[in-house]
């Protein structure tokens, strides 16, 4: 697809693939979160089979701006497109997501920072949401695959609207292992340092 290989071109991203095959099964695909540029260059790094079964999770704040955005957002990248802030009965972003697992070969990538960072606090996550735990409670079977983004939040800083060239990568990891009574709280530390390793593994 012309726009996935435009994304791929613009960021100038490199692909690593540690831990597990680019395959087109289901996934979760959850990374940290610095630049608008996060989710469709993760979707642009999979190949063709499995970018056409995953969507994005989004903020509809910021992706139903304007009708370009909107129309990338609705028809390209087929985004779940959820409420940020004040969250009601009847606009949940985890019935969204459940939705769109349930019962369909979809993937999803999300953010479990919840908000994008500057890219000068690259080096740390904020603390994950809890809505992966869920996710991961309700599709067991899912696989969860760590993801780190590298100098996105640098191509195209808060604020901006050009892209600044900049060498970026992407690391791909082993999915999560199941582990049986898990509290919220380890699951989440554990899904962090699954992000930080990569980081790791890209400094060396």
């Amino acid at each position: 697809m012309i726009i996935a290989w435009l994304i791929r071109f613009v960021t100038g991203i490199q692909s690593r693939w540690l831990g597990c095959e680019p395959a087109a099964r289901q996934r979760i695909y959850f990374a940290n979160h610095g630049s608008n540029l996060d989710g469709p260059t993760i979707w642009a790094s999979l190949p063709g089979r499995a970018r056409r079964a995953c969507r994005l999770v989004a903020a509809r704040d910021y992706w139903d701006a304007n009708p370009w955005r909107r129309f990338l957002a609705v028809k390209v990248f087929r985004a779940l497109l959820i409420k940020r802030g004040h969250i009601s009965r009847d606009d949940n972003p985890m019935d969204q997501m459940t939705d769109a697992l349930d019962g369909t070969n979809d993937s999803l990538i999300i953010f479990p920072e919840g908000t994008r960072k500057d890219h000068d606090a690259e080096e740390e996550l904020n603390p994950f949401k809890a809505g992966l735990y869920r996710l991961h409670q309700r599709f067991p079977e899912i696989e969860l695959v760590p993801v780190y983004l590298r100098n996105l939040s640098r191509i195209l800083p808060k604020g901006e609207y050009l892209p600044v060239p900049v060498v970026s990568s992407i690391s791909f990891g082993a999915p999560l292992e199941r582990v049986e009574n898990e509290t919220k709280a380890d699951f989440l530390a554990r899904a962090e340092a699954a992000v930080l390793e990569l980081k790791e593994n890209e400094d060396h």
